[in-house]
């Protein structure tokens, strides 16, 4: 079956309580067996004697949104998913603050923790959105990903 394109993108920080509730949802649907979460949060980092206050994400959202539907449709071809929920955030989230959430289900466990971990790779390795780390002082350079 094939899906269509979502739109991956929050401004600003992804709220807990809309993960606290994207869990909660699922409690109905009794297919499922295991789930498995990230979440990315901000570190305050120190760096050459700065500390990270912040993050600005920035994508070309047209293109992050055609390669995360590629990523969304491997993903799915590979692991006998449930489901898959992905909330990436564009603009500015402070330093504690969670800036990008995964969340799979499957019948089984392992293929929840696997395919949760293969997505979070992708989407560190080939989505287009960087990120310009902001610190106390407000000057900044672009985030390197690990």
């Amino acid at each position: 079956m094939e899906r269509k394109p979502k739109n991956i993108f929050t401004q600003g920080p992804v709220d807990p309580v809309f993960v606290g509730n994207s869990i909660a949802k699922h409690a109905t649907k009794m297919d499922i067996g295991g789930h498995s979460i990230f979440l990315g949060q901000i570190r305050s980092d120190e760096i050459e004697g700065k500390r990270v206050a912040a993050i600005d994400y920035t994508t070309y959202e047209g293109m992050a949104l055609e390669t995360m539907h590629r990523i969304r449709e491997d993903i799915f071809a590979k692991y006998p998913l449930s489901c898959m929920h992905v909330h990436h955030s564009l603009g500015i989230v402070p330093a504690g603050a969670i800036s990008l959430f995964v969340f799979t289900s499957a019948p089984h466990r392992k293929e929840a923790i696997a395919a949760c971990a293969e997505l979070v790779e992708r989407i560190k390795a080939e989505l287009p959105v960087w990120g310009k780390e902001i610190f106390e002082d407000d000057s900044y350079q672009w985030k390197q990903n690990q």
